[in-house]
């Protein structure tokens, strides 16, 4: 049986916006739990501040899953900002936030860390401690003992007209640049790590929108899930 996989909701999202990915991955045989957060959980990281009001329920999932399935380690998949905040939650150097400032260093308990339309650079202004923090300290794939598969949807390509106006402005907001290809709201380049396994899937948008492919579609996740067999 494939090792348990916890899934961190994407920013200001609930863990119910992600019953159907579990759906799809217990019908392949995949157990599977997401954080259980809701969107109101999100409020105190407003502004820039610090991530750990959902790193903890992180670390107190993980823990249970752990306990629950008798194993040493599960396989963590994030989407969009939850994707970095569990770079956070990997790493070894003192986090602000957490009683003693002291680290989760939970990357010996992650066997994969799969990042669905993560933006692992931004320049958005609020996302900045943190992020500089997390590239800093954890460039790239950092931990060798952690397989780090980087998800990127090439669905919009960037443009000042109707219908590409709101990937444009996203694009430029997240990497200075506007005219590129991306997921709607994420840029691939900014979507990939350096030294981790990159992958770009057509036609995938970033969130579950009607009539559209996203990364959780029955359609898409076979592209991405085998990287956790």
């Amino acid at each position: 049986m494939p090792l348990p996989t916890v899934i961190l909701p994407g920013y200001f999202a609930g863990a119910e916006a992600y019953r159907g990915l579990e759906q799809f991955f217990q019908a392949k045989g995949y157990p599977v739990v997401t954080v259980p957060l809701r969107r109101q959980d999100w409020l105190p990281t407003v502004g820039g501040r610090s991530m750990a009001p959902i790193l903890q329920p992180l670390d107190r999932t993980i823990q249970q899953v752990l306990q629950q399935y008798q194993v040493s380690q599960v396989n963590l998949v994030g989407h969009s900002a939850g994707g970095w905040i569990a770079r956070i939650y990997l790493g070894a150097q003192p986090y602000w936030g957490r009683s003693g400032g002291e680290p989760w260093a939970a990357h010996p308990q992650i066997k994969t860390l799969v990042t669905l339309g993560t933006p692992h650079r931004s320049r958005e202004r609020w996302t900045l401690r943190n992020l500089d923090f997390v590239n800093t300290h954890y460039p790239g794939a950092f931990y060798p003992n952690v397989r780090y598969v980087c998800v990127a949807g090439k669905a919009i390509y960037g443009e000042r007209r109707w219908g590409a106006w709101i990937a444009y402005s996203s694009y430029q907001l997240t990497d200075g640049q506007g005219n590129v290809w991306g997921d709607g709201i994420i840029p691939i380049a900014a979507a990939h790590l350096e030294g981790a396994e990159n992958v770009v899937l057509d036609q995938v948008q970033h969130s579950p929108k009607p009539g559209s492919l996203w990364y959780g579609s029955p359609e898409v996740l076979p592209s991405w899930i085998s990287y956790l067999q």
